[in-house]
């Protein structure tokens, strides 16, 4: 499981470093795509097999899951770390997210998120204020 909050730089060859932590359950192969709400997904290959499996079971002739899949897998490209454990973002990626340098690189469960950090600044400071209330929405829905 993929946790915890890191700041790093992309440097001018659109390259960042990715913790030491993460490198070794990402794997030496791994996919990096746009995420929902301005950030990259970052997942081990074995994971984005099973979403890209559960994309394939959606019928197609269904609008949304047309444009989601448009969406999830165009900008889609399997990377692999150099000796310096950074991956090379693409352009199409680092325009999606507003990437100029600093970044934050999250733990989120089954992935990583790589945000800048304004907008990881934006996402945070709102949802702070909600979080008593988005925990007890989940955790009564789910019955825990």
């Amino acid at each position: 499981m993929f946790m915890g909050e890191y700041h790093h730089n992309i440097d001018e060859k659109n390259r960042l470093i990715i913790p030491s932590k993460f490198r070794d359950d990402l794997g030496d192969s791994f996919v990096v795509t746009r995420g929902i709400e301005n950030c990259l997904f970052v997942y081990p290959k074995e994971e984005w097999e099973k979403i890209v499996n559960k994309l394939t079971d959606i019928p197609f002739t269904k609008k949304d899951a047309r444009v989601f899949m448009r969406f999830f897998l165009s900008g889609a490209t399997t990377s692999e770390f150099d000796k310096q454990g950074r991956v090379n973002i693409t352009s199409p990626l680092i325009d999606y997210a507003n990437i100029n340098k600093e970044c934050v690189i999250i733990g989120a469960g089954d992935r990583l998120e790589i945000w800048a950090l304004e907008a990881w600044n934006n996402f945070f400071d709102s949802a702070k204020d909600n979080m008593s209330d988005i925990a007890e929405n989940l955790f009564n829905e789910s019955g825990v």
